[in-house]
């Protein structure tokens, strides 16, 4: 939020080197919740049921995402279309830009669907950004199941992707910067070092006193960067350090029939 000059808040002087960009994807960079999108068009009825148990308390988000995905009922084909109807946020591949100018490592991690995010991701030639997230995997012709490579039986809310942990093995000591907008990052904005907010994170960020700015859409994330104070470096440095700033992360695996 900028003050009366038009100037943005400086950042804390420790909110310098060392950073790693956690981003959420569902209605952060995506301009809306793609599992949400993709339940309420292709499940069965009962994925309505299994959400009011997950927002009573009854069960966690990885026991509610396994069960809904089992009611999926849709081809391939089918799913891939409206994937492809899914826009995100216009500003997001210049942020992603300003963060390899900065040396900044990001990586994208999700309790949504690799496939989804991959796909939308590909459409827009940002595909390669690495990702940690449920894995999709096709079990017939219009049924799925998902898998949990990145769970943690220690997560206090109970992910199918504990952003927590694999933040945290992420970073190698470097601070943790949060970009998110819901309940799926509340854990992780207690334990990052600073969290750029929307929507209900932002509420969550303002009630619990965490360190955080405001922050609508990519285009006042990117300005928000240059708050930090990390040095530029020449487009062959970038080329060449931006995919050995992070560990490899696996591609999408390919859906099995």
């Amino acid at each position: 939020m900028a003050d009366s000059r038009g100037l943005l808040p400086r950042l804390p002087r420790s909110a310098l080197p060392g950073w790693l960009v956690v981003c959420d994807f569902d209605g952060t960079i995506a301009n809306i919740d793609v599992t949400d999108g993709i339940l309420s068009r292709f499940a069965l009825p009962e994925w309505v049921d299994v959400e009011v148990e997950w927002k009573a308390g009854a069960i966690g988000s990885r026991e509610c995402m396994r069960r809904q995905v089992d009611l999926l009922r849709v081809p391939l084909a089918e799913l891939d279309a409206y994937l492809d109807t899914v826009e995100i946020d216009p500003d997001f591949g210049a942020f992603v830009e300003a963060c390899h100018l900065m040396q900044l490592p990001m990586v994208i991690i999700s309790d949504g669907i690799d496939y989804a995010i991959r796909r939308i991701l590909k459409r827009h030639g940002l595909n390669d950004l690495p990702l940690a997230s449920n894995r999709l995997v096709q079990i017939s012709n219009s049924t799925y199941r998902l898998e949990f490579p990145d769970s943690d039986p220690q997560c206090r809310a109970g992910s199918g992707t504990c952003k927590c942990a694999v933040s945290s093995a992420r970073a190698h000591g470097s601070k943790r910067l949060l970009i998110g907008d819901g309940s799926s990052d509340f854990c992780l904005a207690g334990a990052a070092d600073h969290v750029f907010a929307k929507t209900k994170l932002l509420q969550h960020c303002r009630e619990g006193s965490l360190p955080h700015h405001a922050c609508p859409d990519f285009a006042t994330a990117r300005q928000l960067l240059r708050e930090l104070d990390v040095p530029a470096r020449s487009p062959i440095a970038i080329k060449r350090t931006w995919k050995a700033a992070l560990p490899p992360v696996p591609p999408a695996a390919a859906l099995e029939i």
